[in-house]
């Protein structure tokens, strides 16, 4: 039955993209934006205004005065509600940042798309978040709330199980989730980011070197990345972090440092492959040779010749990258040899309340924790992929 309302539903709209097309010809005396127009972006145009027309009925349904019609789309609402406020706020971010700040930041932002603002003002707020998470979380990351429920229904509302001390509710042992929630911005971003800086200290000095010194170093270092990257990266971390919580307590030394290092050494092989295209790309440059026969020694030709003419490529790859350790930490994690508790980490979060997310038990509040701490990470890898798009346009020397 389902199939057949779809069918009849786009037969309805490639109808009536064909009756608008024709009309506008005829309105028009046959008007090339019109006589030229493929049915294909007529009925692009009639499905658009369709799903625009579902999604406003759909936020009137999330607000009904209907309980059971409002939980069906409680989710569709808030998610339409977040578009709008974040489109909003990147707007007025962008205006701000054209008429703050210095001329060259000014200018930035005038070239800026309402995207790339969006993206920036989310990573602002997550390394505010991170760095003051001490200051704004209101108990600690691993604080049993003593005289406190477990499984305190998110909302507030005490007629629902809720308590409005704990607007995100607590966990199942008793700990406020808002404030783990602002602690994994700590924990998660800034473990992510520093194994995505080792990362590229390591493939990009390896790149580097196999670039301008070639030989039997380029082939050997080539080799042995193309033997690490043929293994799945995902499954390959988590063989060797499940031999290293083995390891881990029988020489003191935390797993979360040897997830940053068995991390970083896999994410590096991608960042060698990058580097050294790149250095082979400048090495062959004029001034290189200039600067050898100038007797210019290695660290010379890497860091003040090759380094600044790749610094574009690069910066654009570490968002990439960042993007991908921060995923493969919240995955190992939710498989639970990642960061390990009493840390506070998103990918745990969801694992520890992932149970709530059931067809038996699914509802809107119980199942907010989760979907928290899933919609946390999400966030954050659109809003950096946002930003690495536009530096990655800016690069390439594309224009509008």
């Amino acid at each position: 039955m389902t199939v057949l309302w779809l069918a009849g539903a786009l037969f309805l709209m490639a109808g009536t993209a064909w009756v608008l097309r024709y009309a506008g010809q005829m309105a028009t005396s046959n008007a090339p934006r019109f006589r030229d127009m493929p049915f294909g972006v007529a009925f692009g145009y009639v499905l658009g205004a369709a799903l625009l027309s579902w999604l406003v009925w759909a936020f009137l349904q999330s607000r009904s005065d209907d309980p059971a019609v409002a939980n069906k789309f409680f989710f569709l609402g808030f998610l339409i509600q977040f578009f709008l406020v974040s489109a909003a706020a990147a707007w007025v971010f962008r205006l701000l940042g054209r008429q703050v700040g210095t001329q060259a930041t000014r200018k930035l932002f005038r070239t800026m798309p309402l995207t790339a603002a969006f993206g920036i003002l989310i990573i602002i707020v997550y390394i505010i978040l991170a760095v003051f998470a001490g200051a704004i979380a209101p108990h600690g990351q691993d604080e049993i709330l003593q005289g406190v429920a477990a499984n305190v229904i998110a909302g507030g509302d005490p007629a629902m199980g809720g308590n409005p001390d704990y607007l995100l509710g607590t966990d199942k042992i008793g700990r406020d989730i808002l404030s783990r929630l602002i602690y994994g911005a700590q924990n998660t971003v800034g473990i992510a980011f520093v194994t995505t800086l080792l990362a590229f200290f390591l493939g990009g000095t390896l790149g580097f070197l196999a670039a301008t010194l070639g030989g039997w170093l380029d082939q050997l270092l080539s080799r042995a990345v193309d033997v690490l990257m043929a293994i799945p990266s995902l499954i390959f971390a988590l063989l060797l972090m499940t031999i290293a919580s083995v390891w881990a307590p029988q020489i003191g030394v935390p797993l979360t440092v040897f997830m940053v290092i068995i991390i970083a050494v896999i994410d590096s092989t991608r960042v060698y492959r990058l580097a050294r295209a790149v250095g082979q790309n400048i090495v062959v440059m004029d001034y290189i040779e200039a600067a050898k026969l100038r007797g210019e020694g290695l660290g010379y030709l890497v860091f003040k010749e090759i380094l600044p003419n790749a610094t574009a490529p690069l910066l654009a790859e570490f968002g990439l990258r960042f993007c991908f350790v921060f995923l493969t930490i919240a995955a190992l994690s939710f498989l639970g040899v990642g960061i390990q508790p009493p840390l506070a980490d998103w990918g745990t979060m969801v694992r520890d309340s992932a149970s709530l997310i059931s067809f038996a038990t699914f509802a809107p509040l119980g199942a907010t924790p989760p979907l928290l701490a899933a919609g946390a990470i999400a966030l954050l890898t659109i809003a950096v992929n946002f930003v690495v798009d536009w530096m990655l346009h800016k690069s390439s020397g594309l224009k509008e």
